[in-house]
């Protein structure tokens, strides 16, 4: 399988694991059904293309981008969505994030088996 199209799985798994995080603080500790719904659904979609994206690409870098990246958009979303601030050493540890990511996908020769 070529890479664009294995990464692109993995990027999907990733925002649906974003929306299915987004959902649970919308569903109020599972009070409200509509985004428990859509909680439910967007992990399993997200862990079906995660475990997809497997086959290909080794658990422990699928895992370091899934959670970084997954960090880093849920952050994003809590800051542009649902109003939670970030400080500035929030700020410098999100981007440490990213540079881990980089640092796994630029430079790693075991992402891919």
């Amino acid at each position: 399988m070529n890479l664009p199209v294995v990464y692109s799985v993995l990027v999907l798994a990733i925002v649906f694991e974003v929306l299915g995080t987004s959902a649970m603080q919308a569903a109020q500790h599972f009070t409200r059904l509509g985004p428990t719904v859509v909680m439910i659904v967007c992990y399993a979609v997200a862990f079906y293309f995660l475990s997809w994206s497997l086959r290909y690409v080794s658990v422990g870098i699928a895992y370091a981008i899934w959670s970084g990246l997954g960090i880093v958009l849920i952050s994003l979303v809590g800051l542009v969505v649902f109003g939670q601030k970030l400080d500035v050493p929030a700020i410098i540890g999100l981007g440490l994030i990213v540079a881990g990511v980089m640092v796994l996908n630029l430079f790693s020769k075991s992402s891919f088996h």
